[in-house]
Order: structure tokens, then C-alpha cells, then sequence
């Protein structure tokens, strides 16, 4: 049920990558061929399972997700993906007209929401817009940002990558932006509201489970001991603190 496309067109800097969820093959289709021509590059799922299977081998810069799917419909897909700290930006359709759908789309996580069948120039409109402010989000670093080193890995706050042990790994939008503030604040102890504002950007319920399972993938990225975590350390009552090569643990931190 799958299928990739991808732009032709070469430049500087890599093209987003949309990942379209939609179980209508025709409109998939015809929506992957109008994405590409606009430069960006494109994979498909026809419903959750598929969709997890692309998240898991391919970095996605953004997902357009329906909302009538079979099995998992698109509303349990985001809020199960929001609840596992995945933070990828979320475009959802659907045919349906009622404004609740569009409010409980947005408050379980959605970054927008548009009818369809509507305008895909419009469609285009909103992906840009969205992804725009993701890299604009708070805790977000700017193009000269520099690097930060620790252990075996290297942050790179302008490129926006991780590298561990010379290889780049897959990070979310939302997953960046944790680190990135961690990182810029070494020592300094940071709350979850805090880290979930430079995960998300925006007014959001900050839910200490969330985040959790963010840090813990963090951990699991930069090669940390889940047990006694050497950089990403928690600060009981507070939240968590970077701790970077050289510089001792405070007693009080430890892991959950």
C-alpha cells in the first residue's frame, strides 16, 4: 500500500519530506505528484501501520495525515503519536465539516487542519507555513548556531543535526528542540513546561509523561545509561539539566 516519490530537483539545502497518510489511493496519488512538482519529496502510507513503518526507516519533516482511515483513524494516529513524544508537525484532513473535529485535531496535537477536497495550492500554503514555524520555535537555534560536542556525539545548532559517532541520526522536530535548549543551557536546570514550549512552539498542556518518553528517546539517541544518564540528567521536583563533558553531577540529580 505503500509507494515513494521524490523531486527531481536538486538544491543547496535538502527538500522537506511530507509523508502523506490517506487510504484513497487516487487522492493519494494525485496529492504525492502535486507535492513533488512543489519541490518537495514524498512517501505514502495507507493507514497507521504503514505510517509507523515509514516513521521507523525514513526521517519525515512533516505528515499530512487523514482523518477517515480504516482501523486507526486519524485522530487516535496523532494523539498516539503526540503521547509517544513524537513531535514531527501534523497537517490533518478531512471531509467532515464539523468544527469539533478541527478543535480536537488541534488540541490532541495537529499543527493545522484543512477540509478536503480542498485547494492543494493551499494545502502547499499551510505545509510552508508550518514547517516555517518549526524552525522558528523557541529553543530553536539560528543558521550560525554552532556545534556542541559531548560523549561520541556532535550538535550541530545551525545544519539542525546529530551526529554519533560520525553518523547522523533521525531526530524530530520536537526532539531538536529539547536538546538544542538543554544543550545551550548547560547546569541549568529546566522544567518540563519549559522543555515542552521549546518542543512545541505554541500554548500546549504540559503533560510530565510526554516529555518523559521524549528525554528517554534522547537518551536512547545519544547513547546515555538509562539507569545513571551521564549528560541528560533529572532533577527531581524540577524537571531535567545537560550536564556536559567535564563538569561533575550534582548530587541531586538522578534518574527517575
Amino acid at each position: 500500500m505503500s509507494s515513494a516519490h521524490e523531486s527531481s530537483s536538486a538544491s543547496a539545502s535538502p527538500a522537506p519530506r511530507l509523508l502523506v497518510v490517506d487510504d484513497d489511493e487516487r487522492m493519494r496519488e494525485l496529492l504525492l505528484r502535486y507535492l513533488a512538482q512543489q519541490g518537495f519529496e514524498t512517501l505514502a502510507a495507507g493507514d497507521g501501520r504503514e505510517l509507523d513503518r515509514q516513521l521507523s526507516r525514513n526521517h519525515v519533516d512533516l505528515i499530512v495525515l487523514d482523518l477517515m482511515l480504516p482501523g486507526e483513524d486519524g485522530l487516535s494516529i496523532c494523539r498516539r503519536l503526540r503521547g509517544q513524544g513524537v513531535e514531527t508537525p501534523i497537517v490533518m484532513l478531512t471531509a467532515k465539516g464539523d468544527e469539533i473535529d478541527r478543535i480536537v485535531g488541534l488540541e490532541i496535537g495537529a499543527d493545522d487542519y484543512l477540509p478536503k477536497p480542498g485547494n492543494p495550492r493551499e494545502l502547499v500554503a499551510r505545509i510552508r507555513a508550518v514547517l516555517r514555524r518549526g524552525r522558528a520555535a523557541p529553543g530553536a537555534p539560528k543558521e550560525d548556531g554552532g556545534t556542541v560536542a559531548f560523549g561520541a556525539c556532535v550538535l550541530d545548532l545551525g545544519a539542525r543535526t546529530l551526529r554519533r559517532d560520525g553518523r547522523e541520526l533521525r531526530m524530530t522536530t520536537g526532539e531538536f528542540g529539547v536538546l538544542a535548549t538543554l544543550v545551550q543551557r548547560p547546569r541549568q536546570a529546566l522544567t518540563r513546561d519549559q522543555l515542552m514550549s521549546a518542543a512545541r512552539g505554541r500554548e500546549h498542556d504540559a503533560f510530565d509523561r510526554s516529555m518523559d518518553v521524549m528525554i528517554s528517546r534522547l537518551r536512547k539517541l545519544i547513547g546515555d545509561d538509562a539507569k545513571h544518564p551521564r549528560w541528560l540528567q533529572t532533577v527531581w521536583g524540577t524537571g531535567y539539566v545537560f550536564v556536559p563533558d567535564g563538569a561533575p553531577a550534582a548530587e541531586s540529580d538522578r534518574d527517575a
